[in-house]
């Protein structure tokens, strides 16, 4: 059962003015186009549609503000990276992103979505800086975690870890398998009660493979 049972959408933003109210606690999502962040968004909330998925990479081009209870929220940041996005579209992702994250008092954290297939980008980095400038913990998903052995999954998570240094925590990441869902719920608990990432400590790299035998 959902830990959010009434998770609601509430709006969709094309322009800082078009934001939800600040006021109570929000916890953004974003990352790269194609990188699963929908797909994140609804294992980790345990509903299966509430953020939407698609096979077209870019998909998302608005900031989607979601209730999670009252005077709590999810927003859904528009994805970036992708190829074909025209640069007038870029452009405006980054107008918008520094609108959003130079208002939102009641932003409280972040999480950044990326393919555990793929490095650390330019603009994971620019997210990261973005949040710290807020006062406000990130922590990485590294989805997809189905996709690599249990050697590659390890070295993935261990090189993260070591890149991002006190920048942001990480874990193993699957919507598929399920993989560190409840890890991820904890995070956004904290983040949602304003205690970042604290209620929630990375496990040492061999626990997960002892427990899988």
């Amino acid at each position: 059962m959902s830990a959010y049972p009434n998770a609601r959408f509430l709006k969709s933003a094309h322009a800082p003015s078009d934001f939800c109210e600040d006021f109570g606690v929000e916890v953004a999502f974003s990352g790269r186009s194609n990188s699963g962040k929908s797909s994140a968004i609804n294992a980790i909330v345990h509903r299966r549609d509430l953020a939407r998925t698609s096979k077209t990479p870019g998909r998302t081009q608005l900031v989607n503000f979601f209730e999670l209870a009252p005077g709590q929220r999810l927003v859904d940041l528009p994805g970036y990276g992708y190829a074909k996005v025209p640069p007038a579209l870029r452009q405006h992702w980054r107008g918008l992103m520094d609108a959003y994250f130079g208002s939102r008092t009641s932003l409280s954290g972040l999480f950044i979505v990326m393919d555990a297939r793929r490095p650390l980008a330019d603009t994971d980095w620019q997210m990261i800086e973005m949040t710290a400038a807020r006062g406000c913990n990130a922590h990485v998903l590294l989805s997809k975690s189905d996709k690599l052995s249990r050697n590659e999954a390890r070295e993935t998570l261990r090189r993260a870890r070591s890149e991002l240094g006190e920048s942001a925590t990480a874990q193993l990441f699957s919507a598929v398998t399920k993989e560190g869902i409840d890890d991820a719920r904890r995070v956004l608990k904290a983040m949602l009660a304003r205690e970042g990432t604290a209620a929630w400590a990375p496990e040492p790299l061999v626990q997960p493979w002892e427990r899988r035998g």
